[in-house]
Formats: C-alpha cells, sequence, structure tokens
C-alpha cells in the first residue's frame, strides 16, 4: 500500500467530518419529536436544587424554534457518539501498527462509554452546580436565565465532561503508537497538574466550583491513564523480548 500523502490525510479527514455530520443529521430526526420532553430531562432536571428556582426564558420571537432544533441536534451527536469515535479512531488508525488496527472497534466503544459516563458524571454534579450559583446572590437580585445562554451553559459543561472522559483511551493509543509512555506522563506531573487546572479554567464557566469539580475528576483520571500507559509498556516490551 502506497504512503498517504497530506492531501490524501485532508480529503480522508473531510469525509470523516462529512460521515459524523450526516450521522448526526440521521440520528437528530427521531429525537426531533421528543424534544420537548428531551428538554425537561436535560434542562429542568439541573434546577432540581436550585433555590431560588431560576425562570427561564426567551428574549427573540424565534428562540423557542432555535431551543427545539438545538436540543434535537444535540440528542443526535450524543445518540451518533459510538459511530462519530469509530470514525476519529478509524482516521487515527494509520499510525497504529497494521496488527493493531484490529482493535479500533474496541477503542471506539471505550471512547463512546468514556464520553457517556463523563456526560453522566457532569449532569450528576450540575443540579450542586446550579444551587450554589443560583444560591450565592441570593436576596439581591433575582434569576433570570435566557435560554440560548442557559443551553449553551449545559452543552458546554456536559461536552466538557466527556471530552475530558477520554483521557485514559488517548494515554492507551499514544502509548500503542509509542508516542509517551508511563515514565513521561510521571516526569511531567506537575506540569500537567498546571494544565489541567486551565484546561478546567478554559472548558467551564467562569465559576470556581465549576472548575475545581471538572479539574478533580482529570487528576484521577491522568493517574489511571499512567497505570493505563504502564500496562501496554509492559506488554508491549514482553512481546519484543519474545519476538
Amino acid at each position: 500500500m502506497s504512503k498517504m500523502t497530506l492531501f490524501d490525510h485532508l480529503e480522508e479527514l473531510r469525509w470523516t467530518i462529512i460521515r459524523s455530520f450526516i450521522a448526526v443529521i440521521v440520528c437528530a430526526i427521531p429525537s426531533g419529536f421528543f424534544w420537548r420532553r428531551i428538554f425537561e430531562l436535560f434542562a429542568v432536571y439541573p434546577l432540581s436544587l436550585a433555590d431560588p428556582v431560576p425562570l427561564i426564558i426567551y428574549t427573540a420571537p424565534a428562540d423557542g424554534v432555535m431551543l427545539s432544533i438545538r436540543i434535537t441536534l444535540l440528542s443526535g451527536f450524543v445518540l451518533a457518539t459510538p459511530y462519530i469515535f469509530w470514525q476519529i479512531w478509524r482516521f487515527v488508525a494509520p499510525g497504529l501498527y497494521k496488527k493493531e488496527r484490529k482493535v479500533i472497534l474496541s477503542i471506539a466503544i471505550a471512547s463512546t462509554i468514556c464520553f457517556l459516563s463523563g456526560f453522566a458524571f457532569c449532569y450528576y454534579l450540575l443540579p450542586m452546580v446550579m444551587r450554589f450559583l443560583t444560591g450565592f446572590a441570593v436576596g439581591l437580585v433575582e434569576p433570570f436565565f435566557r435560554i440560548d445562554e442557559y443551553l449553551s451553559f449545559l452543552i458546554r459543561m456536559s461536552v466538557a465532561f466527556g471530552v475530558s472522559f477520554q483521557l485514559p483511551v488517548v494515554s492507551f493509543v499514544l502509548t500503542k503508537m509509542g508516542v509517551i509512555d508511563h515514565k513521561i506522563m510521571m516526569r511531567y506531573f506537575r506540569y500537567i497538574i498546571v494544565g489541567i487546572f486551565i484546561l478546567a479554567t478554559l472548558l467551564t464557566p467562569p465559576d470556581v466550583l465549576s472548575q475545581i469539580l471538572l479539574a478533580l475528576p482529570l487528576l484521577i483520571l491522568y493517574a489511571l491513564s499512567i497505570f493505563i500507559a504502564f500496562i501496554v509498556k509492559r506488554k508491549k516490551d514482553k512481546l519484543l523480548i519474545g519476538s
């Protein structure tokens, strides 16, 4: 097989994005029929512990329609995550040895599980976050949430946790490719701690609680990633010795 050129890689990336986008649209179609119920689960539940309970409003005539579209597309994205991750790792596959490309499906499944786990973990924490945020200035101002800003907040938080939970999978793949190993990860651990808190600041809204709630799981996941890299490296060394 001839070596792929830069143009070939860009063309493959383009088709990866196109196929993923089509998958989101296809999965979003049935979700559109249940967007009201999905909105209740995704946007109303996080306010269950809020005190006072904010009033969700919209300020433009088309905001109600845009709400249904955003909820539908978000649902389509979540439903399409197995296919999207399979497409992503399939694009990365040329960086692996031929015999290791067989694990792409397993990696895609692991990515999906990690992403949905991060999504669920965020969903579990959101009521506590919203209770803190809405109660911070209680008695001074009344909470009124614009629906577009509130939905953007929820999506940003959920995606940030979902992507962050990919750390063990990324560690596995990069160790397989020989890019990193557990020794490198341990050597730069102090810098990674600083980087994690900076990343948490960038990915979450500008409040300390959200940043800490993202940074702490990331530190645990990084420690888990070091262990995974250690196991993968040891198996690779055994295979080299055996050959």
